[in-house]
């Protein structure tokens, strides 16, 4: 992934806010992860960092849009994208499972600020992708996007052996 890194011993000691607007950043993330979105509206993240002894308080968010296709009619769509988070961020103990974005150099303590900018944003895409909720998708014969009218397929009307329960009402 693309990596954007911070030198927390550079940060005064009653923070800095920072904003990062490179676009390239996202399109070799979404590159190297293979996620198929395309570029909307710029993807912006504004970042406040605290210095600690062992790491850094992190609070801010990104805002912007990505371009992604329907997963029921696979139209591409306006998808926008607002995250906020606030973490406190340390160096890894020995032990521990996971890796932070947090590491000691020779020139102190630096945040990977790329890698959290990133975790929230794959946070923020949608599992499923529907250009809206009653999006119709295709006809599975034809291949017709059923947003735009119907099609001349012949519908199946199901199993005959339970038309009985189609008209069943349950009541409450």
């Amino acid at each position: 992934m693309s990596e954007l890194w911070i030198t927390l011993n550079d940060i005064p000691e009653e923070g800095q806010n920072f904003v990062f607007e490179d676009q390239n950043f996202w399109s070799a993330s979404w590159k190297q992860y293979n996620v198929d979105v395309k570029p909307g509206d710029t993807l912006v993240s504004e970042v406040y960092v605290l210095p600690q002894d062992k790491g850094c308080l992190v609070r801010g968010g990104t805002k912007g849009s990505v371009t992604i296709a329907c997963d029921r009619c696979t139209a591409d769509y306006k998808h926008n994208i607002s995250t906020e988070f606030e973490e406190y961020e340390q160096v890894a103990e020995d032990g521990d499972d996971e890796e932070s974005p947090v590491v000691k150099t020779k020139e102190g303590l630096k945040l990977d600020i790329g890698a959290l900018l990133w975790e929230h944003f794959a946070l923020a895409l949608p599992i499923k992708p529907l250009c809206k909720e009653a999006c119709k998708g295709l006809c599975a014969k034809c291949g017709a996007d059923l947003n735009k009218g119907g099609c001349e397929c012949e519908q199946n009307e199901g199993d005959p052996r339970l038309a009985v329960f189609r008209n069943l009402k349950i009541k409450n």
